[in-house]
């Protein structure tokens, strides 16, 4: 397949990084969703599969849908997604999803809540030699519905993540030292969305930065809240949870008052002691950075608590992460979720991870 420029459709060379002809950025591969831009949709088109551009030199897929009112059938809406005709809001889009290449995300609006609160990003770096396999970044957030407009948090930390990430690593600095970038500039993002009056949306926060290598892939975590970042085998006993909760329920495991169990069942299971927000302290958790390093085959799964309340183990979440490709096997736990009661919103994305043997080392 001979490369085109996403922008302009000019032809390029698999080398060229700018497209020669408009000055489009090739080199790289992103998709946030839900897309800025969204407005709700009609009750027949509840879901919008965001085509696979693995095949593509350049892609940024911020999900394009043609909007049409139910109650007049315009297909012009305001700025707050009500109808400039009528104004009517008709229903919200039920799902979002994308594949590139090396990654799908997918976050879904589930059965209980009125809109999504959830966001979810992802970008692909090409390495410099064609046979080698390409760098992932993702980055998933779930809005904190007290807060006001949570939608709104999440949706600007994981962009800002993603681009302070790949702007750190294009700088030729350490995998630690963006993976923290990003967080940082997305615990500013978040800030900026509030605004004089008190207005503080909020959101956690999860994100990956996957570089295979000649020795094996390592995978950089960084997290504040409850969404999770798992490890996900074949072998029994392999998978585990990368993260650590910044919730009262975890804590209290931490002290030993209560067991996990006992811990997530109770009323404390999703009270966050850290969170992104302008009523943040921002002092993140020791636990916050994390690193694996693998040569053994796996898939990294970062999800919100809308997929981890109903299945919170990571050997049940292999079982369905590892048995099916991933686009199918990020659909199958989202499916798995909104069959189990959906009572949030469901986000999931999903890296499979290709190479040959453990190295013991994870920090």
């Amino acid at each position: 397949m001979i490369p085109r420029c996403q922008a302009c459709g000019a032809l390029a060379a698999q080398s060229d990084r700018f497209c020669e002809a408009c000055g489009h950025e090739l080199w790289r591969m992103t998709v946030a969703l839900p897309p800025s831009e969204f407005h709700p949709s009609t009750p027949e088109a509840t879901t919008v599969p965001v085509a696979d551009v693995s095949g593509a030199l350049s892609a940024v897929a911020e999900a394009e849908t043609t909007t049409v009112c139910s109650g007049c059938g315009e297909s012009e809406f305001d700025t707050d997604g009500y109808c400039a005709s009528c104004g009517q809001q008709p229903p919200e889009l039920d799902r979002f999803e994308a594949g590139l290449g090396p990654v799908f995300v997918i976050t879904d609006r589930g059965v209980a809540h009125a809109r999504n609160e959830d966001a979810v990003a992802a970008a692909v770096v090409p390495c410099d030699t064609p046979d080698s396999t390409a760098t992932v970044v993702i980055a998933v957030c779930d809005g904190v519905s007290t807060s006001e407009d949570p939608q709104a948090a999440s949706g600007a930390a994981v962009r800002a993540g993603i681009d302070a990430c790949l702007e750190a690593l294009a700088e030729q600095r350490s995998a630690e030292d963006s993976v923290m970038a990003g967080l940082n500039a997305a615990a500013d993002a978040v800030i900026a969305v509030g605004s004089p009056d008190g207005r503080a949306p909020s959101c956690t926060y999860v994100s990956a930065i996957v570089q295979p290598g000649p020795d094996g892939t390592r995978i950089t975590i960084a997290n504040v809240g409850d969404s999770r970042a798992y490890w996900l085998q074949t072998e029994p006993g392999a998978s585990h949870r990368l993260t650590v909760d910044d919730s009262l329920a975890q804590d209290m495991v931490d002290n030993g008052v209560l067991d996990p169990e006992t811990a997530m069942d109770g009323p404390h299971a999703h009270v966050l002691t850290r969170w992104l927000g302008a009523d943040s302290e921002h002092k993140w958790s020791p636990n916050c950075l994390r690193t694996l390093a693998t040569r053994e085959p796996g898939v990294l799964l970062l999800c919100t608590d809308g997929l981890w309340n109903y299945l919170p183990e990571a050997a049940a979440l292999a079982r369905i992460a590892t048995a099916l490709p991933v686009q199918p096997a990020g659909r199958a736990l989202v499916e798995h979720a909104l069959q189990a009661g959906g009572r949030d919103n469901i986000t999931a994305a999903l890296v499979p991870v290709l190479s040959s043997e453990h190295t013991g080392d994870e920090t």
